[in-house]
């Protein structure tokens, strides 16, 4: 009960590097430096998506077509007509930033590694899980920046920002990951025996993202201008976001009759958003200053859904055993 709750390790790291970059933030020619530096690990660690991403994983899960579909639409449609619907009933509650950060949260794609992990936990359809999971990341490439250029509020967006935005995703996130995925013949087999290293490079550009980020974010007056009652009020909007998809999948997956197996698969991969995309989006979506703003909600978020999909995880692979223990035939003494 008590490791349920207890914060995953990469977090602490992220709270780390969060206190560094207030106390030192990069300023002048480092932040120069560090900004040249998150846009070369964001291009590597897209790459190295891209070499990771097995077709043969994919197509063994191909096949649950509808299923895939189910989850993008949770994935891609209600999280952000939820958050609009949010953001629009809080009005003039809400700071213009934390509602930013909010939105980008509900339009980024799903996790990989740890949708995968929650639904083999809960007896789930892992070849779909797979596939879904794969899919989402596949395609946030593209919706991610198209639905921040129509949802997300900000001056620059009206000068054309996007659309520079677009360009750079394009070169450092949907490029690199299409050229990796083409390099994985001749690198696949060092990718898979490697694959607790790309792990270790996937989260050191995850913090060095962060602390760029925040670093600018600091420099700008980000603590001046928020307060521990805004981090509350994201907190509770992760909450309420997330229990919503959360009764949602349950229901839509009951409403359209889908098997144990895939009920868990719609469930942990349409409620889940990743972090380990998100950041390096965002780094390439925004400018340096905004960026630690618009991320924060994503990082609570993240922490938020591992304890309860965890614990939501583990009644559905108790309900899965007992469900085989009804269905176990009773031989004649």
């Amino acid at each position: 009960m008590i490791a349920r709750f207890r914060p995953d390790g990469f977090l602490v790291l992220l709270l780390a590097v969060l206190a560094f970059a207030t106390l030192l933030p990069a300023r002048g020619d480092a932040a120069v430096w560090f900004d040249h530096l998150t846009t070369a690990g964001i291009t590597l660690l897209f790459f190295m998506h891209g070499a990771k991403l097995s077709r043969q994983s994919i197509l063994a899960g191909i096949g649950a077509w509808k299923l895939h579909l189910m989850v993008l639409g949770v994935t891609f449609v209600l999280f952000p007509v939820l958050g609009l619907g949010m953001v629009a009933a809080l009005g003039s509650w809400i700071d213009p930033a934390v509602a930013n950060g909010f939105l980008f949260l509900c339009i980024v794609p799903s996790t990989v590694q740890s949708s995968i992990a929650m639904t083999s936990i809960a007896r789930g359809n892992i070849p779909a899980a797979v596939c879904s999971a794969s899919l989402s990341n596949v395609l946030g490439i593209v919706f991610t920046p198209l639905l921040a250029a129509f949802l997300i509020r900000s001056g620059q967006a009206a000068d054309g920002f996007f659309l520079s935005a677009l360009t750079k995703v394009a070169t450092t996130l949907l490029l690199p990951f299409v050229v990796g995925h083409l390099s994985r013949p001749l690198i696949g087999a060092f990718v898979d025996r490697h694959r607790k290293l790309i792990g270790r490079t996937d989260r050191g550009v995850i913090l060095l993202v962060v602390y760029t980020a925040f670093s600018a974010a600091v420099v700008e007056g980000l603590w001046h201008r928020f307060s521990g009652m805004d981090l509350l009020a994201i907190a509770a909007l992760d909450a309420a976001l997330l229990a919503a998809v959360l009764l949602f999948t349950r229901y839509l997956a009951r409403l359209t009759h889908q098997s144990h197996e895939d009920e868990a698969v719609l469930v942990f991969c349409g409620s889940k958003k990743s972090l380990a995309s998100g950041v390096p989006m965002a780094g390439a979506l925004f400018p340096p200053a905004q960026v630690g703003l618009v991320v924060l909600p994503l990082m609570l978020f993240h922490q938020l859904q591992l304890i309860v999909c965890a614990a939501l995880a583990q009644a559905y692979a108790r309900r899965s055993e007992a469900r085989l223990k009804t269905e176990e035939p009773v031989h004649a003494v």
